[in-house]
């Protein structure tokens, strides 16, 4: 256990922590596909579905984007996210915690098991989220303000030569692998990339402030972006690459995190830091969202190994809520001994820990998911941000600290 260890806001606080007498007034108004299977269960002991992971008999289908693998299941966006049940690619390789730290410039690597940091790499300025590539292969670390991203080879820990990308803030693949989904906040850009190369393919300017978290629908033809200083949402056709739809969220002062498609493909959920809560939202339909308060500062959002639950990081109040989906209910509340500000992360392979990075405190929390107690609190360096867990179930990754169908 540590003390926490609280440092200056950089200039770019407005992404840390609001104050409270604001949030007082405003509370009271994922190559090709791995055909080979190992992907996904119907159940929780992580074997593999009968036919080698393949999609489920039944009803075809609606068409998807062109190259995008089938889902395993029509009625669970997770289905290939079941316990242990690794792709062939990452099977081997050692499991391991990455935690990039903005204002140390590093990223921390913890050993799962003795929920020790083990070794501790420098990269580029603000390193901000760890994201797996969408074919499993590299984690790439955004190092926003340094205009760069960092590789590092998962199955051996070491980080390879920096890529120039521009404000890459945060970073998403295109549900076909084509293309890497930069998303440019202070560039106001979605820049379209080689998913390998990085290359600049295309660039669609935005019109709201601070594009910054994505999730992409079922069929993977649109997705959705939101704007966290604008308080806004972007509905992006995948294969034009295009802006389709814009709305402002119908809270004064909103501001947007991360986004998350229910397990049945049918419900959106966006957290708003401000709001203190997260945003319920048609995503076909692209209507006025309705608000459902979850605690200060919700932030990050997590789906459990059994599609049922979803995770919610309250970063103002060291808490996380869980949602049941089949019922959007919140069922329960956790909260962290000794407070703290947990805030991005991502669940373990087996499903039993729950990984989360203190924003504001310079440590990780690791959470039993049967009952929400706390099991290690883990220092790392100043201002911890967008951890990967890895690695994790799934064929594929649609970005993110991981986002895996």
């Amino acid at each position: 256990m540590i003390q926490s260890s609280h440092h200056r806001p950089s200039r770019f606080s407005r992404r840390l922590r609001p104050s409270t007498a604001r949030r007082t007034l405003l509370a009271a108004a994922v190559c090709a596909l791995l055909a080979s299977g190992c992907s996904g269960s119907d159940d929780s002991s992580g074997r593999p579905p009968e036919g080698g992971g393949q999609p489920k008999k039944g009803a075809a289908a609606p068409p998807g984007l062109p190259g995008m693998p089938p889902l395993l299941d029509q009625n669970d966006l997770y289905a290939a996210d079941r316990p242990n049940a690794l792709s062939p690619v990452v099977k081997d390789f050692p499991s391991r915690v990455y935690v990039p730290n903005t204002e140390s410039d590093t990223v921390s690597v913890i050993d799962p098991k003795t929920y020790k940091v083990i070794e501790t790499i420098p990269v580029g300025r603000q390193p901000q989220h760890v994201v797996p590539s969408w074919d499993l292969k590299t984690l790439w670390v955004n190092n926003d303000r340094g205009h760069t991203l960092t590789p590092i080879d998962p199955a051996t820990g070491k980080a390879g030569r920096t890529v120039d990308v521009h404000d890459p803030y945060n970073l998403y693949f295109t549900p076909d692998g084509k293309y890497a989904v930069v998303m440019a906040s202070m560039d106001r850009e979605l820049v379209f990339r080689d998913a390998h190369t990085m290359k600049r393919k295309k660039t669609e300017p935005v019109t709201c402030k601070g594009v910054n978290h994505a999730d992409f629908s079922p069929d993977g033809k649109y997705f959705i972006v939101s704007c966290e200083f604008s308080g806004e949402l972007l509905k992006v056709d995948t294969a034009k690459m295009k802006v389709v739809a814009q709305q402002k969220l119908p809270f004064e002062g909103a501001m947007p995190q991360d986004v998350k498609i229910s397990s049945d493909g049918k419900t959106w959920y966006i957290a708003d830091m401000m709001a203190d809560g997260v945003w319920v939202l048609n995503g076909d339909k692209f209507t006025e969202p309705w608000l459902m308060p979850t605690g200060k500062g919700a932030h990050g959002l997590y789906v459990s190994r059994d599609s049922k639950s979803m995770y919610i990081s309250n970063r103002g109040e060291g808490s996380v809520s869980v949602l049941d989906l089949p019922s959007r209910k919140l069922v329960k509340k956790w909260e962290l001994p000794d407070g703290g500000s947990p805030d991005m992360g991502g669940v373990s392979a087996d499903g039993k820990v729950l990984w989360l990075s203190g924003r504001y405190d310079a440590e990780v929390y690791a959470i039993d998911t049967r009952d929400g107690h706390q099991i290690a609190r883990i220092p790392v360096g100043e201002g911890p941000h967008g951890l990967a867990v890895y690695p994790q179930p799934g064929r594929y990754s649609l970005g993110h600290t991981g986002i895996f169908r």
